[in-house]
């Protein structure tokens, strides 16, 4: 088990990430998404028989995740298909760790590896990404360096020499310049530092806690469990009253209560006693789904 669920492992066979990005997000898009008793099985199948292939699916149905939060980190300029790699590999410690007993979601779980993993990844490589990517902007690198006589910032008079001189726009000269004034700042923030310091820290600039891929999940199957209690609900009901609730709340032209009454036959009052017997059912059904 133990091997199973590292990086190097081919047993997993999951879609490799590679330079071809979107054919990888395409692919993982169409993996479906497991239910709450799927998961709970396959995790005690990993658990109880170190079952490979239940692991696989775990992680599988969690891929999509991993790229919904590795994309916020792609402002420091490093490789995606790095970062939704490491992530993965987050998420992969993560379903060694889980415990369908704990009564959570595999993905609530998994959150705080794939993040810590991503984390690692950008500290020990954001602080070495390269100054300048292109060979024009190599040449203005060490041309800028050549030109530096001092620590000061350029005078307007030096950048526009400079970008004549390289037959550049200014702005181009300008943004070089900047980067190599660029200096590092810590990931977190120092032990003790005050509450306006911390919340500055790029850890806590870099989380959005409405697209945490957690709460994501959490408020899609609340949907999806209301939407199953109301149909259930509407069920139990008799023709009558599910027609009254469905012409007052569901359709797009609704009905009055006098509208309704003239229809039955009865007062208005009538109708709107059968509107609420039928309601308090449906509320009764919705808070036992």
């Amino acid at each position: 088990m133990t091997t199973a669920l590292t990086p190097k492992s081919q047993s997993l066979a999951l879609p490799s990430v590679s330079d071809d990005l979107n054919g990888y997000f395409a692919r993982i898009a169409n993996i479906e998404l497991l239910s709450v008793e799927q998961e709970q099985t396959l995790a005690r199948r990993l658990r109880d028989s170190e079952d490979l292939d239940a692991a696989r699916q775990l992680v599988m149905s969690q891929l999509r995740f991993v790229v919904h939060i590795a994309r916020s980190y792609k402002g420091y300029g490093l490789p995606m298909a790095d970062l939704v790699q490491e992530g993965n590999i987050g998420l992969m410690k993560a379903v060694k760790r889980f415990d369908p007993d704990v009564g959570v979601r595999l993905i609530s779980f998994a959150v705080h590896w794939i993040r810590a993993e991503i984390h690692e990844y950008v500290i020990r490589n954001w602080r070495i990404v390269k100054v300048a990517t292109t060979k024009a902007q190599r040449k203005l690198f060490f041309k800028l360096r050549s030109e530096k006589k001092a620590l000061n910032w350029f005078s307007q008079e030096e950048v526009e020499r400079v970008a004549e001189d390289l037959n550049v726009d200014p702005k181009v000269v300008v943004e070089m310049e900047s980067r190599m004034h660029g200096h590092d700042s810590a990931f977190d923030a120092p032990a003790g530092a005050s509450e306006d310091r911390v919340s500055l820290a790029p850890a806590e600039l870099l989380h959005q806690e409405a697209d945490d891929p957690s709460v994501v999940v959490e408020r899609n199957d609340g949907y999806e469990r209301s939407m199953e209690g109301l149909a259930a609900g509407f069920e139990t009901l008799d023709d009558r009253s599910r027609t009254i609730l469905e012409r007052r709340w569901l359709s797009d032209e609704k009905s009055t209560l006098h509208e309704l009454a003239a229809e039955y036959g009865v007062s208005a009052e009538r109708i709107r006693q059968i509107e609420k017997a039928a309601m308090k059912k449906l509320k009764t059904q919705l808070l036992a789904a």
